[in-house]
């Protein structure tokens, strides 16, 4: 398949569902070829499913959190399509509740898969693209990371911490020919934001109706973002357009936080 990617090896975090599905469907299109790489096989088939066969789409299961399954994985990823050189840090969690209530061990595993899993796929990644002198990683974030929150707050923590990590890598891999850039999307149709408005429902005894009204309070176009929005900002930050842009944390979130 022709495209502004095509035949560039691109490896997307938690690419079975929500945003890393739509940004696996959207490199697809450019011509990428694609490995989806999540903990639950079945969902990562299902969606590799869908995309075409030119992007020969390849499933390898492994928690981010866990730095020998990285290592397993990006080697599997390795045997089916060559050295990853477009690299989506997309997998996630995130946990509601008061800091009063936020125990050590809810602590440790928001960081570990946000932050520290972030940090194992780019370590597994980078030998190979500073061997090749080019590259692509883009880490999706959150204005969570651009800004604090009520009752995020090691969500908010991990967050900062990926957009600080993508400004120290930008500065430092620049000279090496590899991009480094965040992006930042605000609420966003998918199952965490549908985990997101049952917990204010149930927390409140508002209606969903309230409960998203709420949400999109200080939001200036007044909706949710769509899935495609933020994977349009990542195929945009991996085209020879954006050879220039790095070291960005970009909001995708209607205007909600303006920096």
């Amino acid at each position: 398949m022709s495209g502004p990617l095509a035949g560039r090896h691109a490896l997307v975090t938690g690419g079975g569902r929500g945003i890393g599905a739509a940004i696996a469907t959207a490199l697809a299109a450019e011509g990428a070829r694609l490995t989806l790489l999540g903990r639950d096989r079945t969902v990562l088939e299902a969606h590799a499913a869908t995309l075409p066969p030119s992007a020969q789409a390849h499933a390898v299961v492994a928690d981010v959190a866990d730095a020998a399954a990285v290592a397993a994985a990006f080697t599997a990823a390795r045997a089916a399509h060559g050295e990853v050189e477009i690299l989506v840090n997309n997998a996630g969690i995130g946990v509601s509740m008061p800091f009063a209530k936020l125990d050590e061990a809810t602590w440790n595993a928001v960081i570990a898969t946000n932050l520290t899993g972030t940090y194992h796929c780019t370590r597994a990644a980078v030998p190979a693209m500073l061997a090749a002198r080019r590259g692509r990683i883009v880490n999706i974030a959150s204005t969570a990371g651009l800004v604090g929150g009520r009752y995020i707050a090691a969500y908010t923590a991990a967050k900062h911490g990926v957009v600080g990590l993508t400004r120290a890598l930008a500065t430092e891999l620049g000279p090496s020919g590899i991009t480094v850039n965040a992006v930042c999307p605000g609420f966003t149709e998918s199952e965490m934001l549908d985990r997101t408005l049952s917990a204010i429902v149930t927390a409140t005894g508002r209606t969903a109706e309230t409960a998203a009204s709420a949400l999109l309070a200080r939001n200036p176009l007044g909706r949710f973002v769509r899935p495609g929005e933020v994977a349009a900002a990542v195929v945009w930050l991996c085209r020879a357009e954006a050879d220039a842009i790095t070291g960005q944390a970009i909001a995708i979130d209607g205007g909600e936080v303006q920096h």
